[in-house]
Order: structure tokens, then sequence, then C-alpha cells
């Protein structure tokens, strides 16, 4: 019975103590709290959970990538990097190749099809650069040991674990991507993946790698769903007075009227109705200042990218694109 009475004292302090056990044990710091979420969420088995964290690697190439991106520059510096010929004739060739079903995707959705065409250049150049990174290793470097962002990509992380296999390309630790865990030729992430990929070939399986319906669909759904408006304006260039009072750009949905922009110094260089809503932006070009009225269609592109560095740069692809396609003689003078 001593004996007995030993054996028992020995299971109840290692059961006291397995909880902390488990905690000292973990591969990712928040790693056990999140597995715990996603089993309690989905039904998916713990083990084989922690089994698929465990075998993330933190990347330090990640933390460096993150801490220096391109939004960060002026814009001189940052449409040299996008609106190049090469992309340009890229994205000219390869609405030619894929017009039909690019056209019909775009009535489908309601949106303008070359601006389907310049997300995915400027994204992944029409697929050729989706990512080097494992997506689970990026998101577990981000979620776990990138503090100012960690609340984001733990989020992100989490719904990455709970998607279904149905809107995955492939098994999940085999999914590659950017540096943030964006994936395929549209760049999405996993919450993006959750609330606007589409099955459009009707497969039964959502593929943002390998079905080209599939990608085209999920990007125009994502402007559809985010308010674009069909043969809506997406920014033109404002002419300021030698007086005119300086304006903040606003990351918001337009609100000021053109007229009362007028009424600050800036006109708007082609005809629209004055009481069309805008933004200003300001981009700092080799010239001086560019000044930009940036309407709703604008501000849905900084939906799927904040930067509107980035908004202008698929805006100026997609004019290329639209004009290159109509006109080959313009395309080939295209900058």
């Amino acid at each position: 019975m001593p004996m007995l009475r030993c054996l028992v004292a020995v299971v109840a302090i290692c059961a006291a103590l397995a909880p902390w056990t488990a905690v000292q044990a973990e591969t990712h710091p928040g790693e056990a709290a999140l597995v715990r979420e996603v089993a309690a969420d989905t039904g998916k088995d713990p083990a084989k959970l922690t089994a698929l964290l465990d075998s993330a690697q933190k990347q330090q190439s990640i933390l460096d990538a993150i801490s220096r991106p391109a939004e960060s520059k002026e814009w001189k510096d940052y449409r040299p990097i996008f609106v190049t010929p090469e992309r340009i004739q890229d994205g000219i060739a390869f609405y030619r190749e894929h017009r039909a079903l690019i056209d019909a995707t775009a009535k489908k959705y309601d949106v303008a099809p070359q601006y389907l065409v310049a997300i995915l250049g400027v994204e992944t150049r029409y697929g050729r650069i989706t990512g080097k990174y494992k997506v689970l290793d990026a998101l577990v470097t981000l979620a776990f040991y990138y503090p100012p962002r960690a609340k984001f990509f733990r989020k992100e992380l989490k719904t990455l674990l709970e998607l279904p296999d149905s809107k995955l390309a492939g098994p999940l630790d085999t999914l590659t991507g950017s540096y943030a865990g964006a994936q395929g030729w549209g760049q999405f992430m996993p919450s993006s993946i959750k609330a606007y990929a589409v099955d459009a070939d009707h497969d039964g399986h959502i593929d943002l790698h390998g079905s080209l319906p599939d990608i085209l669909a999920s990007v125009a759904n994502y402007f559809h769903q985010h308010g674009w408006k069909a043969g809506g304006e997406v920014a033109a260039q404002a002419q300021p007075q030698t007086d005119a009072t300086a304006v903040d750009y606003q990351a918001k949905p337009p609100r000021r009227t053109l007229e009362q922009y007028e009424a600050l110094g800036y006109a708007p260089v082609q005809r629209f109705d004055p009481d069309t809503a805008a933004n200003l932006l300001t981009l700092q070009s080799e010239h001086g200042p560019q000044h930009w009225f940036t309407f709703d269609n604008f501000y849905v592109i900084t939906r799927y990218n904040r930067s509107p560095l980035y908004a202008m740069a698929v805006r100026q692809i997609a004019d290329a694109i639209a004009d290159g396609v109509k006109d080959p003689v313009a395309a080939e003078a295209a900058p």
C-alpha cells in the first residue's frame, strides 16, 4: 500500500506539472494557445496542429524583408520598380491571350478588366513570381516573432489553420508565397481566401496557384465586394494654383467634393461633375510634386494594398494595358 500511495502521488505531481511542461516544450512562443483555439473552433486534432506548427521555421530573412517594404519609398523611386515597359508589354500579351476569360469575369463582377490584369502584373508578374517562402514559415515567424504586427499575423495564421482543404491549393505544409504569407497569382492572405476566393471553374476546389478562372474571379470578387463602381474613374490629375492650400491625403473613402477642392486651389485637368467626391494625393516625382484626385475606385484598390503608391502603380499599368490592347502602336511606346 505505501508503494501504491507513492505511485499515486507521483502521478498527481506529473499531472499538476503537465501544463507547465507543455508551455516549456513549445517550439514557438504562444503556439499552444493558438492550437487550443483552432482545435476548439474546428474540432481539428491538437496533436496534428502542434506537429504542423512545430515543423515551421522562424526565418530571419522574413523579419528583414518586412522591415523594408517598397511602399516606404517615394513615388519617384517606387514607380520605376513596378511601372515598367516589360510589365506593361507582358500585361498586354496576357490580356490578349486570355481575353475571353478576362472580359467574361470582369463583366460578371462589374469591374474593369484591365485592372484584373494589372493586379496580377504588380503582384506576381502574371503568375511568374508567387513567392519562395513557405506560407507556414512566414506566418509563424510574423505571428510569434514580430511584435509590431503580431496580432494581425496571428489572426492570419489562425485563419490559415482553420481553412478547409477545398480552399487551399495543396497540403498546408507545402504552400509557398510571399514573406508576408500571401499566396497565389493575386497574393491573397488567408483571410482574403476565406472571404473572397472563388471556385470559378466549379471543380470543388479553389486553386489560386493553378486555376486561372479561380484566380481572376477571386480578384474580381474582392474588388466587387469592396465597392468597385463600374465605369467609375480611379484617379485624375489636379492642377494647383500658386496659392493652393496644402491638403493631406486621407486613406479613407472620399468625402470632399471637387468643388470644395477648387475653393482650396485645386482644379481637375479634365471635366468632372463638381459634386464628385475625391481625395487629394500628392506624389513626389522626378520633376517635382504631382497632384492627383483619387476617387472611390482608387480607395477600393487600397483595400487590396493600403499604399496609395501601389494603387497609383496599378492605375497607370491598367491604363497602359487598356491603351495597348486597343492600339498596338501605342503599346510599343508605353513607358
